[in-house]
């Protein structure tokens, strides 16, 4: 493609992506097909000679926009927000055309740079005392996968990656129980197997009890097993709960405990000075990771994962082969060593981009607005006889079910609520999705999305109802 026919694409594909996002209430918010329906639109063969871009867009519209979900629709309830914004779409254009390997220092000293600066901005604005750095990774799975492997290796003495795990004494971590997945796959890549996982109960509230934490821990020393840290969530997935901080953290400097902290959604809340409760005890926490792309506007992927000690992280997972090194090599920072892949994205822009847009008062107007619908939510689905709310507003995040008078069988119960969320789904207004909660069935509502407004939340919990008692009308 020539440069002067690249432009006239570009131009025409900006103004596609503007009028996207200004109409995309009119697309349903869950892609409506069935599995195998895009790849049977996808010819077998890739075409020998070239096609004209003209035809490739077409059949973008044509076949890929139809099997999409739209997690950008105001009417997104579903998991947590990938969020989405103007400036970070744009941003994003920069870094591709750019198309920079940013590994080294010396292959983009701008985007270690601004990394850098960038971190620094977001830890002010959160409120983390002085001391972490930060680096961006692809996801929190990632941080906490490098955060269990800096753990592993203080746990043995650094000897994991050098003589390997079969040398050490068996380790064991905790966790909550309504921990995030990622934990469990994460120690299983480190090495640990997933029995060296002790996943703690929760209270009434579904935190973590740190009374339980430290028996177990105490347990576990007492059968010879050797702790090696702690994972505690501000946010779990299923209801988002807060994991007692402080309480956990002096457990863990007791019994000299890496901890790690998942925030990766609840995290962003923490530009409110009213939420900081969540981090009482942040001065002893060792790692710490949230997600801008879930709930500050910034595209996926881009997580910010702060340490106390980068010197530990990248002790970890450090190899310098000659072909890696450099002049500066051990004078500035060379963010291949804080992660676990070689080749990095220009993550940072875009995040730089998003702050500077929309400033932090204006972020903080987004977060106070989505933590109060909820609120407002939760009240309507309490005053309303044939629901209950299974678990409550926690920021913007909260759970319930379907509970019509007259059916008390669980099962029963279970039965209708998955006939509701499915109806939902199919139907495109909004998007949803499950939980397990207490081995009882429940439907989550996630407000998160930038173009979504209290009349999308009022609208939804409308719908909701609606079609829950058209549904108890057949039971």
């Amino acid at each position: 493609m020539e440069l002067e026919e690249f432009r006239r694409h570009a131009h025409e594909l900006v103004d596609w992506m503007a009028d996207y996002l200004a109409k995309v209430e009119d697309h349903p918010v869950r892609a409506q097909v069935q599995p195998g329906e895009i790849a049977a639109r996808l010819p077998d063969r890739p075409p020998a000679e070239g096609e004209p871009m003209a035809r490739i867009f077409q059949d973008f519209e044509r076949i890929v926009l139809p099997g999409m979900t739209h997690w950008q629709h105001p009417s997104f309830f579903a998991y947590f927000p990938a969020n989405s914004s103007p400036p970070s779409v744009l941003a994003e254009m920069l870094t591709a055309t750019l198309a920079a390997q940013c590994m080294l220092w010396q292959t983009s000293p701008a985007a270690t740079e601004m990394e850098t600066r960038v971190l620094e901005w977001l830890r002010q604005m959160i409120g983390l005392p002085e001391g972490f750095a930060g680096v961006i990774q692809d996801t929190a799975s990632s941080a906490t996968l490098c955060a269990i492997l800096t753990a592993r290796e203080r746990a043995t003495d650094w000897r994991g990656n050098e003589d390997g795990l079969w040398a050490c004494e068996p380790l064991v971590l905790y966790a909550s129980e309504q921990a995030h997945s990622s934990v469990e796959k994460a120690i299983s890549i480190a090495g640990l197997g997933r029995k060296s996982l002790r996943l703690i109960a929760t209270d009434d509230d579904f935190a973590m009890r740190p009374d339980l934490l430290d028996a177990a821990i105490r347990d576990d020393v007492a059968q010879g097993l050797r702790p090696a840290g702690v994972i505690a969530t501000l946010g779990t997935t299923g209801v988002g709960a807060i994991d007692p901080l402080g309480a956990i953290a002096g457990i863990c400097g007791e019994h000299g405990l890496h901890l790690h902290v998942d925030a990766a959604w609840a995290g962003s809340a923490l530009l409110l000075e009213e939420q900081r409760w969540m981090i009482e005890g942040i001065e002893r926490v060792d790692s710490f990771v949230l997600n801008p792309h879930k709930w500050l506007l910034t595209n996926f992927d881009c997580t910010a994962h702060f340490v106390r000690d980068p010197a530990a992280l990248v002790r970890t997972l450090t190899v310098l082969p000659a072909y890696l090194q450099s002049r500066e090599t051990g004078e500035v920072i060379d963010y291949r060593d804080w992660g676990v892949p070689l080749g990095r994205r220009f993550r940072a822009l875009k995040l730089w981009f998003v702050i500077r847009s929309y400033g932090v008062d204006r972020l903080k107007a987004m977060l106070r607005d989505h933590i109060a619908w909820t609120a407002e939510l939760a009240d309507a689905i309490r005053a309303e006889p044939d629901f209950e709310l299974t678990s409550p507003p926690k920021l913007a995040l909260l759970s319930f079910r379907y509970r019509p008078a007259g059916i008390d069988d669980e099962e029963a119960l279970d039965a209708l609520n998955e006939r509701l969320l499915d109806a939902l789904n199919d139907g495109g207004r909004l998007y949803l999705t499950q939980n397990r909660l207490r081995d009882r069935y429940v439907i989550r509502f996630a407000i998160g999305q930038l173009y979504t407004t209290r009349d999308h939340v009022l609208r939804a919990w409308q719908a909701i109802t609606e079609t829950a008692r058209g549904l108890s009308d057949t039971v």
